[in-house]
């Protein structure tokens, strides 16, 4: 009775995954047959009937594979291809269609249908969404394609080199002086600031100059808020009555880059968090605040034009030389906290804020696992962050008008002085 039970539930599984498999094949179906809608009845080489089928054809395959013989499989996948190559030829004359994408999906629409049977449905099911999604955006995915620039392209390229090639070959354990290197979470931390970046070059690429100033310095903010400063801060020189909306949109890349210190940290660091989202959180809504206020005391709607872009989004030459500072940083770090305890730590911090907070971030979170202490690695986050951005309000009070300059000083050093006050006195 044990055994007839287990066959009906294997025979009734079976029945349920083919119809799976059936199903799969009517969504790509659907998807094709819409697009030829237009097309005569005998005309189009695949519509919904024949990729249900296929589909199910697939599921069988799957089926006779382990019932009859492991070449079944194979050899109906051949006959599908070798139909719809034989159609495919029939309708050149008259379609002048040299396209394959129509065959690709089928020979996947049978392959969707094996693995719905024999290995899981929800990931045929998944595969099928994505199939018929790519299949029904032809038009959008060539436009992102003739939009997309030979530079750009490049950069992506490369920012997979680095990611997907080059990390996982690095050596994932501690080296050189005290073990303080480790290639591997090094180059991970450059991968992820180079990631932000790239990010935060194509959200100003898309809409930073249509969207006016509020998008495009909230966009900034991840890219680099010292170029927007620079940019904003000349502009005010020869639009001085746009004072006061620069002046809020230096504030809000400014602000937005404490929520990208969050973010680092959250990767690399999360028990950091608890201790760094207060003073972080403080100095980025400050900020904000100050920032919606001057927003909406103006009755202006301007709209500006972007900073300029640079021409490639990642080169390769700049994170080489990002890796080597946040080497640089880690070995200083260890040897200052050697020699001066927390206090080297703290002029470390100050002097590499004056540059940059995300090597001194990352580098600072990712010593917190076994080298400083966490109260450490926030007051040093915090101080980087002040000059950081003390730094760029003396930039916008000496490159732009003295109503700019006002109206960033002020918000910038209640949020300074806030987050290094609250810091202080979360340390024990």
């Amino acid at each position: 009775m044990d055994e007839v039970t287990a066959q009906f539930i294997t025979a009734h599984e079976a029945a349920l995954r083919l119809t799976v498999a059936l199903l799969l094949g009517a969504l790509i179906g659907i998807e094709r047959g819409w697009a030829a809608r237009e097309k005569k009845a005998g005309e189009r080489i695949a519509g919904i009937r024949t990729h249900a089928l296929v589909g199910l054809l697939g599921g069988l395959a799957a089926l006779l594979s382990v019932a009859v013989s492991e070449w079944v499989f194979p050899l109906l996948l051949l006959a599908v291809a070798a139909i719809a190559l034989v159609a495919q030829r029939a309708s050149m004359p008259h379609s002048r269609d040299y396209s394959i994408t129509g065959l690709i999906g089928l020979l996947l629409t049978f392959c969707l249908g094996a693995v719905a049977v024999a290995m899981d449905p929800v990931l045929a099911a998944a595969c099928a969404v994505v199939t018929a999604l790519i299949l029904d955006n032809k038009r959008e995915i060539h436009g992102l394609l003739n939009k997309l620039q030979a530079h750009e392209l490049d950069a992506g390229l490369k920012l997979l080199l680095i990611s997907v090639v080059m990390l996982p070959l690095l050596p994932d354990r501690g080296m050189g002086p005290g073990d303080a290197l480790n290639p591997h979470q090094i180059w991970w931390m450059v991968v992820l600031i180079a990631s932000t970046s790239f990010i935060g070059y194509f959200a100003m690429r898309l809409g930073g100059a249509e969207k006016g100033i509020l998008f495009t310095s909230l966009f900034a903010g991840l890219s680099s808020s010292t170029a927007l400063t620079l940019h904003f801060a000349r502009l005010s020189r020869r639009n001085p009555e746009l004072s006061p909306l620069l002046a809020a949109g230096i504030l809000i890349a400014c602000g937005t880059m404490f929520p990208r210190i969050l973010f680092y940290c959250l990767l690399i660091r999360p028990e950091l968090l608890p201790r760094l989202a207060p003073p972080v959180g403080v100095m980025g809504g400050l900020l904000y605040a100050s920032a919606l206020v001057i927003w909406r005391g103006q009755r202006q709607d301007a709209k500006v034009d972007r900073p300029a872009l640079r021409q490639n989004p990642l080169e390769l030459r700049m994170a080489l030389m990002f890796g080597a500072l946040l080497a640089a940083i880690m070995l200083l770090g260890r040897w200052l906290e050697e020699g001066l305890g927390d206090t080297g730590i703290y002029l470390l911090a100050a002097s590499s804020g004056v540059a940059d907070v995300d090597a001194i971030t990352l580098s600072l979170t990712r010593m917190s696992q076994d080298t400083i202490g966490m109260s450490t690695a926030v007051l040093g986050i915090i101080i980087a962050a002040t000059v950081n951005n003390a730094i760029k309000s003396g930039m916008a009070a000496g490159l732009g008008t003295a109503k700019l300059g006002r109206r960033v000083a002020l918000p910038m050093a209640v949020s300074l002085l806030a987050g290094l006050a609250l810091a202080w006195g979360l340390t024990p």
